[in-house]
């Protein structure tokens, strides 16, 4: 029986209210492999079938874009591997709608602008298909609520494919947190502090740099993602840093988050760096609604306080910006120093971070470092697809589940709303209506893959 045949019986939708539980409810796959499709194939989704193309398990059947020139490059990708080319759907916006309808699709990755997540997360699920989708869920308050209950009515799994959670470093950390090491966990920081501008900018025939146009007259990214910065000033990208501290914190797992407030800097950066590399264009003088710095700080039920950042206007190098800090000692990815208390080389003086890695290297990055090297952002890039397709191919939930997806997006809105209102502290929206109190944590607890 497949899954949409399962579903109109009634089957998944009668154990929505548990689905979304950490525990096992669907029988293994007998098949074994995922036919999966893709929607979007830009460049974020091309590096997704890129992973998908290295396995045996997946097979892509079909892939859908608007672009010519993203059809083309994904189509070299499937000649370059010898794989049988998937049938494509172009032609308009709603081109997924007949991919959703016409192919018995088991998943779907989205990787569109952030703009198209919602509707087509929301269109996914109702055809009965999990959904693997790339940051972040919605635009709006709303729109996250909208992907908690039509996963909820449909029993149909939502993971949003935040891989910085993969990382190898910070599995090793959570690895850490989770015997014990830093005591009890009082404030984590983390955030996307990234130099973005050959991002947001280009020449209209490369993704990065070459000129400062976008929108209709850029390339990739800057086409779309630009536009976002004029429009608003919040926190635009906020799961690379909440991901991993939701997981150290057990948020939805007998944690949560209770009160947000944010706030963001004046906007300077991007203006200067078209002003220098243009002189005199007409895009310096946009008014850049987002700020270059956004900080927002979080408080949890259990004590714990979380701040974040957003900061990708300015010359810099990359860094999420990590810190776990607890009663026994701290981590910081910055400096790439750990201090545990009683157990540090010398008393009140970094050790190198390299050393505390090693010896607590997460169980999962042991077993599959060999399948990950070369994936996409040093590996974490494969651990965060392979967890999605696991969980498919088994017909389980996903480890990072529909609450802990939207909670970590959820920033974006309540950061953007919070600046709006002069700063306000704002409640935290439980997606859980309670579930947390009970909820185990169950991400990456060994080595089985998720």
């Amino acid at each position: 029986m497949d899954r949409k045949t399962f579903i109109k019986t009634g089957g998944i939708a009668a154990a929505g209210s548990t689905v979304l539980s950490p525990q096992n409810i669907f029988a293994k796959s007998k098949k074994g492999i995922i036919r999966l499709g893709f929607i979007g194939v830009g460049m974020r989704g091309r590096n997704h079938v890129a992973i998908a193309l290295n396995r045996d398990d997946v097979n892509v059947v079909s892939i859908c874009d608007t672009q010519e020139d993203s059809l083309a490059r994904c189509r070299k990708q499937f000649k370059e591997k010898s794989k049988k080319a998937p049938k494509e759907y172009t032609g308009g916006l709603d081109a997924y709608k007949r991919m959703l309808e016409r192919e018995k699709l088991d998943a779907v990755i989205i990787s569109t602008p952030w703009q198209f997540h919602h509707e087509q997360a929301i269109n996914s699920m109702k055809a009965g298909v999990y959904v693997g989708c790339e940051v972040i869920a919605g635009l709006t308050l709303d729109e996250h609520w909208d992907i908690v209950k039509t996963s909820e009515a449909t029993g149909i799994p939502y993971m949003c494919l935040e891989n910085v959670a993969y990382r190898r470093d910070v599995m090793a950390v959570l690895n850490m947190v989770r015997q014990g090491l830093f005591g009890e966990i009082i404030h984590l920081e983390g955030g996307y502090q990234h130099d973005l501008r050959e991002v947001l900018f280009n020449d209209g025939k490369q993704p990065y740099g070459g000129g400062v146009e976008f929108g209709d007259k850029g390339y990739s990214e800057a086409q779309w993602r630009t536009q976002f910065n004029i429009d608003l000033d919040g926190d635009l990208y906020p799961t690379h840093g909440l991901g991993p501290a939701m997981h150290f914190a057990d948020i939805n797992h007998g944690n949560r988050i209770t009160k947000v407030v944010s706030f963001s800097s004046k906007a300077r950066g991007l203006a200067d760096y078209i002003e220098k590399k243009s002189p005199g264009h007409p895009n310096a003088k946009i008014d850049f609604k987002n700020g270059d710095i956004t900080t927002s700080l979080m408080t949890c039920v259990n004590g714990e306080t979380i701040e974040i950042k957003h900061d990708v206007h300015l010359a810099r190098p990359y860094s999420i910006g990590l810190r776990v800090q607890g009663t026994n000692g701290i981590w910081m990815d910055v400096n790439q120093g750990m201090y545990i208390e009683g157990k540090a080389a010398k008393s009140h003086v970094w050790d190198k971070a390299d050393e505390w890695i090693k010896k607590y290297d997460h169980p999962l990055w042991k077993k599959y470092e060999h399948l990950a090297t070369g994936s996409g952002h040093g590996g974490m890039d494969w651990f965060v697809d392979n967890a999605f397709f696991e969980s498919v191919k088994q017909q389980r939930q996903t480890p990072i589940d529909v609450y802990d997806s939207v909670t970590m997006s959820a920033l974006f809105p309540l950061s953007i709303q919070s600046v709006k209102e002069g700063n306000k502290t704002l409640d935290f929206p439980d997606f859980t209506n309670g579930k947390w109190k009970t909820s185990k944590p169950v991400f990456a607890l060994d080595d089985s893959g998720f």
